[in-house]
């Protein structure tokens, strides 16, 4: 392993804000190799250099530091699908052993139509926290938001990136009844304006899909995306009875159809894609769509994943896909680590193959693959001069680290997860340290969320 020279540019001789401090830097550019006794110099939010940690350290004697020796430093992570409303306060509560359907029209459907802004906007802060103190700088909402304004205050509150949405469905039914597309697309251009200049959080077109949107919605809103110059997203065949209602519907399979109607591209990012035939595969293949692939949720909800999921395929067949964690009664837990050992450890079982998709492809669809799966690597997804300055710094002392590997990548994915995180760094600024979140009370929240959680629950009738 080798020290690169320090990066030469003008942006470089800015002094910075600060030095992140690391025995080892893996930046997750291609082709690269772990960097040793390394420091990376951020400023105005930015990335401006990488070098030895003595001479960056010599040359800044100013800089405020964190890290150091026993801490590993990486790109901050990136959750490509996760319910920031609705589920959290009614956290690891729907059975797990229900009736495909009664999860969603039982429980996330009232629980989301109780919600008042308070709830949305605690939701959302809660969610990001845990996020965060897992190495998550960048979460892209799912597109169930009913007050996006408070999820917006949500971001800022704990001071990471993203993207927001608001809900979008034109099919008669709870929280939005009676739709139209016009009434959905307002919704989505408020959005616009909302985060327009925002620094750290992009306006995206969100979808509910599954079977809760016509032709005319769909094609519509692709169409605003592109004209903002944006992304959209919304949810595709994750089980095999949402593509069985669609057929029923249309008469095509889902891909098919949105192909057909000229939705799909490169500005899409399809939550699931479980349940692909060959054809949409194809179809998927040949507009650059990508997908936002949840394994945990997957198996907490039956859906076939291990039998049906064709994710590493289509990656191996030059597809972008970014992992994300669903909701916490899906996956649960907000841990794009777990994650990515699981996807791992999937991809080689339902192969049996141990010499596919392993550890060190599991963390590029965490970082690099992910940001190219969002349209964003020249933002974030790796360590690089001039890119966001979003890292995430694991502490390597603790017993999952020792012995430590030759191989970092091996056990950070195998061997540790969210946990081992120490300190995160989103834009430049410093969002949590020694494991917990800087900008917000971690306690106070807390005590409010028990009382939201009774509230909600009185209110949405669930037992």
């Amino acid at each position: 392993m080798s020290t690169p020279p320090l990066n030469d540019s003008p942006t470089d001789r800015a002094d910075p804000d600060l030095l992140v401090l690391a025995d080892t830097v893996l930046t997750m550019e291609p082709g690269s190799v772990p960097i040793t006794d390394a420091a990376i110099a951020v400023a105005d939010g930015r990335i401006t250099a990488i070098g030895p940690a003595a001479t960056l350290r010599a040359a800044h004697p100013e800089a405020s530091t964190i890290g150091g020796r026993g801490h590993l430093a990486i790109p901050g992570l990136i959750n490509a699908h996760q319910h920031l409303t609705g589920d959290r306060l009614i956290r690891s509560m729907i059975p797990d052993d229900l009736e495909p359907g009664r999860s969603i029209f039982e429980w996330a459907v009232p629980a989301h139509a109780a919600h008042t802004g308070d709830d949305d906007e605690l939701s959302a802060t809660l969610s990001l926290i845990e996020a965060a103190c897992n190495g998550v700088t960048f979460t892209v909402e799912a597109g169930t938001v009913a007050h996006p304004a408070r999820v917006l205050a949500g971001f800022d509150a704990v001071g990471v990136g993203g993207t927001l949405g608001s809900w979008g469905w034109d099919v008669a039914g709870e929280p939005w009844a009676g739709d139209t597309v016009e009434d959905v697309l307002d919704r989505q251009r408020e959005v616009q304006q909302l985060t327009a200049g925002h620094d750290r959080v992009d306006g995206w077109v969100t979808l509910v899909g599954h079977d809760l949107m016509s032709d005319e919605l769909v094609v519509a809103a692709s169409d605003l995306a592109r004209a903002h110059a944006t992304g959209i997203t919304f949810h595709l065949s994750p089980s095999d009875s949402d593509t069985a209602a669609y057929l029923e519907r249309v008469g095509k399979r889902p891909a098919v159809h949105l192909d057909d109607l000229g939705a799909l591209g490169s500005h899409v990012l399809l939550g699931h894609g479980v349940h692909l035939a060959d054809d949409e595969l194809d179809r998927l293949l040949a507009t650059d769509t990508a997908i936002a692939y949840c394994p945990w949720a997957y198996l907490r909800l039956g859906q076939g994943v291990s039998r049906a999921g064709r994710h590493i395929e289509f990656i191996a067949r030059g597809g972008r896909v970014a992992l994300g964690c669903d909701a916490e009664n899906a996956g649960d837990a907000i841990d794009v680590l777990g994650a990515a050992a699981l996807a791992a450890g999937l991809a080689k079982d339902a192969t049996m193959d141990p010499t596919v998709f392993g550890a060190h492809a599991a963390l590029h669809h965490a970082t690099l693959g992910a940001a190219k799966a969002l349209g964003m690597s020249d933002e974030i997804g790796s360590i690089s001069v001039g890119k966001r300055a979003d890292i995430t710094i694991v502490d390597t002392t603790g017993p999952e680290w020792v012995p430590r590997s030759p191989d970092p990548v091996l056990q950070l994915v195998w061997a540790s997860d969210g946990r081992s995180v120490a300190h995160v760094v989103s834009s430049g600024r410093v969002v949590v340290r020694d494991g917990e979140p800087t900008m917000v009370h971690r306690g106070a929240l807390a005590v409010e969320a028990e009382q939201r959680h009774r509230s909600l629950i009185e209110r949405a009738n669930l037992r």
